[in-house]
C-alpha cells in the first residue's frame, strides 16, 4: 500500500509521454526482460511491471540518483524490478552485471528532461524558476553549468549554442554572456536567462521564451547527451535478443535525427560495392524499423502540453 502511494504522489507531478504507445511497441512478453534506460519517476517502467508475469524481468537505469532513489522506493517490494545508476553509455556493463546480456527482449529510451528535474529550482534546468545553474542529470559528478560558462570562450560557447541548440543569435549571446560574467558572475538560471533575453534584438517567435534554445544547448552540452544517445543505440542493439524491440522517445528535432539515421542505417546494413553479383533481396539483415513515427495525440497534449514535441520510433532486432 506504501508503494502504492508513493507511485500515485509521483505520478501526480510527472505524466510519462506516450506511456501506451510506447509499451505496447516492445510487445511484452510475461517472461521477458526489458530495460527502462531512462527510468524518471517509473511511469513506463509502472506499466511495462503490469504486463510482465511472476518470471519476468525489468532493470530501470538511470544517471539521476535522485530517480533511482525513487525507484528503490517504490518498486522495492516487487522482485521483478531492480534499478541501476548510470548513464546510456554504461548500458552494456548495468546488463553483465545483473546477467541479463544478450536476453533483452525490449529497451525503452525516453530522452530529454523529466519533469520533476524541470520544476525543481535547484536543479537549474529551467529559466522560468531562480535556482543554481547547475543543468548536470548527475550532479555527483562533472562540471555545472555555471562554472563551465565562467571559463568557455566566446567562440566554443557561440559554437555550442548552435550545434545543440540551433540558436540563430548564438554569436550575439556568447559575446554577451562573455561580457555580462566580466562585472557579474552569472550564477543563477534568471541570471542567464535575462542575459540571453536582452541579447536578441527581437523575439520573432510568439509564445517561446527566447532562452529556450540557449537552455537547451549548454544542457544537452554539459550530459553529452548526443554523445551518450549514439553510444546508448549501439549497446541497445548488441544487447538485444533476436525479435527484441528498441523503443525511442524524443523531443526534438535534434536527438530525432540521431535515432532516425541510427535506426534506417541498421535497417539498411552493410554496403556493398556497386556491381557485385549479389541481389539486395538475399542481403542478411539484422534490423528492422517498425511502422512509421508517432506523435502524440491531440489529448495527451491538451493534458500534458510537453509532449507536443514527442517523437516515438520502433526498431526490432532480427538476428
Amino acid at each position: 500500500m506504501v508503494a502504492v502511494r508513493c507511485m500515485q504522489q509521483f505520478e501526480d507531478t510527472h505524466q510519462p509521454v506516450m506511456q501506451a504507445e510506447a509499451v505496447s511497441a516492445l510487445l511484452i512478453q510475461p517472461n521477458g526482460v526489458y530495460v527502462d534506460a531512462t527510468f524518471g519517476r517509473g511511469g513506463h517502467s509502472g506499466m511495462i511491471l503490469d504486463n510482465l508475469g511472476p518470471n519476468g524481468r525489468l532493470l530501470a537505469i538511470d544517471r539521476d540518483p535522485a530517480a533511482v532513489a525513487v525507484g528503490r522506493e517504490i518498486f522495492a517490494a516487487d522482485s521483478r524490478f531492480s534499478i541501476s545508476h548510470g548513464a546510456f553509455a554504461d548500458l552494456s556493463v548495468l546488463l553483465e552485471k545483473n546477467n541479463l546480456s544478450g536476453k533483452v527482449n525490449g529497451i525503452l529510451f525516453d530522452l530529454g528532461v523529466s519533469s520533476p528535474q524541470l520544476d525543481d529550482p535547484e536543479r537549474g534546468f529551467s529559466f522560468m524558476r531562480e535556482g543554481p545553474l547547475d543543468m548536470r542529470m548527475d550532479c555527483s559528478q562533472g562540471m555545472d553549468a555555471a562554472t563551465w560558462l565562467m571559463n568557455v570562450s566566446e567562440e566554443d560557447l557561440a559554437n555550442v549554442l548552435w550545434r545543440y541548440g540551433e540558436e540563430r543569435f548564438s554569436r550575439r549571446i556568447a559575446r554577451a554572456v562573455v561580457m555580462r560574467r566580466a562585472d557579474v558572475p552569472i550564477r543563477t538560471t534568471l541570471q542567464l536567462a535575462e542575459c540571453v533575453s536582452a541579447a536578441i534584438p527581437k523575439w520573432p517567435q510568439k509564445g517561446k521564451h527566447p532562452a529556450t534554445r540557449s537552455f537547451q544547448a549548454i544542457r544537452i552540452f554539459i550530459n553529452a547527451e548526443f554523445e551518450q544517445l549514439e553510444c546508448g543505440l549501439k549497446a541497445a542493439l548488441s544487447q538485444l535478443a533476436p525479435k527484441g524491440r528498441l523503443a525511442v522517445i524524443s523531443f526534438h528535432s535534434l536527438e530525432d535525427r540521431i535515432v532516425k539515421q541510427f535506426m534506417r542505417l541498421e535497417e539498411q546494413g552493410e554496403i556493398l560495392p556497386r556491381g557485385l553479383p549479389i541481389k539486395e533481396s538475399v542481403m542478411p539483415r539484422h534490423f528492422r524499423c517498425v511502422g512509421r513515427a508517432v506523435m502524440p495525440t491531440a489529448a495527451e497534449i491538451a493534458s500534458n502540453p510537453r509532449s507536443r514535441s514527442a517523437v516515438l520510433r520502433v526498431g526490432e532486432k532480427l538476428s
